[in-house]
């Protein structure tokens, strides 16, 4: 995405549907991140960058209240998130985790007919308002014509996208997904990072992914979060690369940023 495109996605209107105050993550009696003071708003895509073990899957489980903070609060709404309860904050946002799901013969409309469970009640009967919003996650994934297969007949790029179509018949605001490039090749990863980007802009999520793949990042993403020495750095990808922060992030790993080309060696 280009400067002249960042400027016009800067003047729509956006709203802040989840933001931190002094946050403080880990687990385990030991501390990963610091006061974070982050925000997460409506019609953007930001991609979460650092290096292995440094807690960005722990961020993410804090952030959806998978996990309880250390220290700090999430807001959700303007509300904390310990305040909604777990069918609230299931309305509200939407996990996609690393872990290869284990979902047996389950064919890929019924899997995705699982987001709608937050709005479904008990017992799990669909309304045709949420038949609808079914179709329309599979037809925002471009995969209405994969609706009758089975979830084992799929390659690892078309899984991801039916769990990216379940997160989107959750039909919330906010979607949180931990490395969902984690297991494809460079075509693969390009389309699912152009596929959320899309989401965000178009139905006006605000989603935060992880990712290592740092260049597609760059280029797609609105804004980049940066995890580093127990803090996070936010702005848009062309401030980080100016910035420098994404040279002292991997420097302890032995690698070096090159600003030209947007990659770590």
């Amino acid at each position: 995405m280009g400067a002249a495109e960042r400027e016009k996605m800067g003047t729509r209107l956006m709203s802040t549907l989840l933001h931190t105050e002094a946050l403080a993550v880990g687990y385990g009696g030991g501390t990963l991140l610091n006061e974070v003071d982050l925000q997460l708003r409506s019609g953007e895509l930001v991609a979460l960058i650092g290096v292995n073990g440094i807690g960005k899957s722990t961020f993410l489980r804090t952030l959806a209240g998978l996990l309880p903070p250390i220290a700090g609060r999430v807001l959700v709404g303007g509300k904390p998130l310990d305040a909604w309860s777990a069918m609230e904050r299931a309305r509200r946002i939407a996990v996609v985790l690393t872990a290869r799901d284990q979902v047996g013969l389950l064919d890929v409309r019924t899997l995705v007919s699982l987001g709608r469970q937050p709005w479904t009640g008990h017992l799990g009967r669909l309304s045709k308002d949420d038949v609808d919003k079914i179709d329309r996650a599979l037809s925002e994934t471009g995969i209405t014509e994969l609706s009758e297969r089975g979830m084992h007949a799929l390659s690892d790029g078309e899984r991801q996208k039916v769990m990216i179509a379940r997160a989107l018949a959750q039909d919330s605001p906010l979607l949180l997904l931990d490395e969902p490039t984690a297991f494809l090749d460079l075509v693969n990863r390009v389309r699912i990072m152009r596929l959320l980007h899309g989401i965000a802009h178009r139905l006006g999520k605000a989603i935060l992914l992880s990712t290592h793949d740092l260049r597609t990042a760059l280029d797609l993403a609105d804004r980049i979060v940066v995890m580093h020495d127990r803090k996070v750095w936010s702005g848009t990808p062309d401030q980080a690369i100016a910035s420098g922060v994404l040279g002292r992030a991997f420097e302890h790993e032995g690698l070096v940023f090159d600003p030209v080309t947007g990659s770590l060696r």
